[in-house]
């Protein structure tokens, strides 16, 4: 009896000593898989996981990624990715959108890096590594020399076409009023029902509470929000909101 208890005794230790061998063993595979992932990978995720709002409140690119994300900022796939997103905004027009023709349709776009782009001033002040200078932005801002997001450029005025009242929330401040005009006109924007920018009692607002209030005056004054096109989380959040929105990639930086 003795004998056959030593011996399941032995067996026991055996197969526990095999198991914690294994979940070592797995372990170590786990690890040699991690460690072998590129800088690419790496990179590649990290935009990703700031395109479906993952990753939150970024201020600054990862140093390893500063030129992965410049290179994709400036690249064919960008733009494809961007086309993308107009064309299902497109379909979603084309199929969904029976406007009443009473003049209470709208629609609602960004403006920095969705009918303007900033990606030139980035690409001179390192891509997002950076902690963001806002004097200097708003100093390259007032030159008026952003160019045109040729996809959203289409897009806003098949909107305009079919009888929406345009309207475009910003974050820039009042005082620009004039150079982003100037901008979106000289870059073939013209025809929109009003330009919303951050006057001096939205300076300590959150981005998405301020957008949220001026979505609540569109729908107060009995405007229909069909759709709402942005490169940030923060145009979107909140309530009211659109029937449909459309983000448009950007991670060079996060405005919440």
């Amino acid at each position: 009896m003795a004998r056959n208890s030593l011996f399941l005794l032995a067996m026991l230790l055996t197969l526990l000593i095999g198991l914690c061998s294994a979940d070592w063993n797995i372990l170590n595979l786990r690890k040699k898989a991690v460690s072998g992932i590129s800088l690419k990978n790496y990179c590649e995720s990290w935009r990703i996981n700031v395109e479906v709002n993952n990753i939150r409140g970024f201020e600054v690119v990862p140093q390893e990624c500063i030129e992965y994300i410049g290179k994709y900022m400036t690249s064919s796939q960008y733009k494809a990715d961007c086309q993308r997103a107009v064309e299902e905004c497109q379909l979603y027009l084309s199929s969904f959108c029976s406007l009443k023709g009473d003049g209470k349709d709208a629609w609602i776009f960004d403006v920095d890096d969705t009918l303007i782009s900033t990606v030139p001033y980035f690409k001179k002040h390192g891509f997002g590594g950076h902690k963001l200078n806002v004097t200097s932005l708003e100093e390259w801002m007032e030159k008026s020399k952003a160019p045109a997001l040729d996809h959203t450029l289409t897009l806003f005025h098949e909107i305009k076409e079919k009888g929406f009242n345009i309207f475009l929330i910003s974050t820039r401040r009042e005082s620009l009023r004039d150079a982003t005009v100037d901008n979106l006109i000289k870059e073939g924007y013209h025809g929109w029902s009003s330009l919303v920018l951050r006057g001096l009692e939205d300076e300590n607002k959150k981005v998405q509470n301020y957008k949220a209030e001026a979505r609540k005056r569109l729908v107060k004054d009995g405007y229909r929000i069909w759709g709402i096109i942005g490169d940030q989380w923060s145009s979107f959040d909140g309530t009211p909101t659109a029937k449909r929105t459309f983000k448009l990639p950007n991670s060079l930086y996060y405005i919440s």
